[in-house]
């Protein structure tokens, strides 16, 4: 399962999302695959349609949780 966590600041009077953090969590990996898994997490937003649209204008992280 997947979590969005969004950060949002004050830009003069209106409030804007700056930065997106998504947590993988209940996926278990083997320790000999923790090394692929983060690979694939450094870039898997590029084949994300949402992440693309966002690209530039808000940061995107992803971590296994």
């Amino acid at each position: 399962m997947g979590r969005a966590r969004g950060e949002v600041e004050l830009e003069g009077k209106v409030l804007v999302v700056k930065r997106i953090k998504v947590t993988y969590s209940g996926l278990t990996v083997a320790a000999e695959d923790a090394d692929k898994v983060q690979r694939v997490l450094a870039f898997h937003a590029d084949s994300c349609p949402v992440a693309r649209s966002l690209r530039g204008a808000i940061e995107i992280t992803t971590v296994l949780g």
